[in-house]
């Protein structure tokens, strides 16, 4: 599961007269919240439809998935920023009406190239929107009201992926009014409508001392992740061609000028989209790279377990989201657990709980190998269990680790940058596991292997690169444990 977590409370600073919020208020918060989770974890029940209706490669389903979480990734700290600067209220019905009329292209797109420029502003739109809600909750309640709303925050997102799991699949599957895969967008449309109306009940909150947005280090990031992500996804289809090559050339140049600019922006005393002096702890970069390579092993997995099921084993979308919804159980079940092993045997919990999150992997890597057309579906239940318990395992206490690593002071930023690593590795892991996914796919084509055996040999393939990336995230987190404590 890949759920936006924001790890720390940001200082965003209080109003001297704070208004009590409504429990409305605090429904359409948690709303907004619902609804962002829900299209990230829905698209993956529907893709075998989408490929279908729109004669869609992987390389685009990918893309519909992958920039969703791109946009969203990379905006995460401007939108922080403007709400703000300009009204967390207001930016909030802002992004809500973005995002509703973004997932109203989304379900009328008439082709794959409108799908995934749709899903890319659907993403920048809940990037303005979803800030927003953890900034409000933190500043409109006291602390036991805080600990409350942040409670149902986390429940209501859970909540979300798996509903996105399984009632997104009966969406599909029930293809109301005759629109398939199309419904699972545009009923946002009324949901939008609503909350943006009821929007006006939220009382109004700004920072005086507000940081600005630093759009040129943001334009630069952007599109050079982008001139990375297209080829790594189209590659594999088309064979490689030089424009790919030279995209990715053209990438590392624009990473670097990314860089390069960030640290003048600082120099200067600017705002910089990210402090580049943090990552002169060598224990919060390491816990970078743990951040992006765990979250890039979930969307990835959902994605190819979707094909596997559905395109390979022919399952309902109904039955695929079934199927997967023990595992987000898991995974809420094991969020609860994670903080109390923690408290009790120190960080290298974490550690042992991405040990748990691969040998649920590797188990489903071997039950993959061994299908075939007779294969009884439920010997993936354990496997999807231990995989979504290892993931809340990990997942969970993650992310207040490495910002432990870091002083109070630049506890805001580094939350934020963490948000954006996650959905960063999303998108990354979408376009290194397909590669191989692609590849073990259409190594068998048209030699006498059956569709299931071709879907479960490239799903078995593809996941030796998640395996790979949490024992290594495992390893890194021993490090950082050894290393030296976490600020506190």
């Amino acid at each position: 599961m890949t759920i936006a977590h924001r790890p720390t409370d940001p200082p965003f600073p209080q109003t001297a007269a704070r208004p009590r919020p409504s429990a409305l208020a605090l429904t359409i918060l948690l709303l907004g919240g619902f609804i962002t989770v829900f299209d990230l974890f829905v698209v993956n029940v529907a893709i075998p439809s989408m490929q279908t209706d729109l004669g869609a490669d992987f390389a685009d389903i990918g893309f519909v998935i992958a920039g969703y979480e791109l946009a969203f990734g990379v905006l995460l700290i401007a939108g922080g920023r403007l709400g703000d600067r300009h009204g967390r209220r207001r930016l909030f019905a802002l992004g809500m009406a973005g995002f509703a009329i973004t997932s109203f292209l989304c379900g009328i797109a008439p082709d794959a190239t409108s799908l995934i420029v749709a899903r890319l502003l659907q993403g920048a739109t809940a990037a303005i929107l979803f800030p927003q809600i953890y900034a409000l909750l933190r500043v409109l309640f006291d602390d036991a009201g805080r600990r409350r709303a942040f409670g149902l925050l986390g429940m209501t997102l859970g909540l979300a992926a798996i509903a996105g799991q399984v009632l997104g699949g009966l969406i599909v599957e029930s293809d109301l009014l005759g629109l398939g895969w199309r419904i699972i967008f545009l009923i946002n449309l009324p949901i939008g409508v609503i909350a943006l109306l009821s929007a006006r009940i939220i009382p109004e909150s700004r920072s005086a001392d507000a940081m600005s947005v630093d759009w040129p280090g943001i334009g630069l990031a952007t599109t050079g992740l982008l001139l990375l992500l297209l080829p790594l996804l189209e590659g594999p289809t088309i064979g490689w061609p030089l424009w790919t090559w030279a995209s990715m050339v053209a990438s590392v140049v624009l990473l670097a000028a990314f860089l390069a600019w960030e640290h003048l922006v600082a120099k200067r005393g600017g705002d910089p989209a990210i402090d580049l002096t943090l990552f002169r702890n060598i224990a919060f970069s390491a816990g970078s790279l743990v951040v992006l390579l765990i979250y890039s092993t979930s969307t990835s997995l959902f994605l190819c377990f979707a094909l596997l099921v559905q395109s390979g084993l022919g399952l309902t979308p109904f039955a695929a989201g079934t199927l997967f919804a023990p595992a987000s159980v898991g995974f809420i079940i094991a969020s609860l657990v994670a903080p109390k092993l923690v408290a009790r045997f120190g960080n290298m919990a974490i550690a042992g709980g991405a040990l748990v999150y691969a040998a649920g992997i590797g188990w489903l890597i071997v039950t993959a190998a061994g299908l075939g057309d007779d294969v009884e579906t439920v010997a993936l239940l354990p496997p999807l269990v231990l995989f979504g318990f290892g993931q809340g395992l990990s997942m969970t206490p993650l992310l207040n680790l490495v910002i432990g690593y870091v002083e109070e002071n630049h506890a805001g930023m580094a939350a934020g940058f963490m948000s954006t690593m996650q959905q960063i590795g999303g998108a990354f892991g979408i376009s290194v596991v397909g590669i191989v996914f692609v590849d073990r796919l259409g190594r068998h084509a048209g030699d006498g292997v059956s569709n299931a055996g071709r879907y479960a040999d490239a799903f078995a393939g593809a996941m030796i690169y998640n395996l790979a990336a949490v024992i290594v995230a495992a390893a890194l987190v021993t490090f950082m444990v050894r290393k030296r404590p976490a600020v506190r």
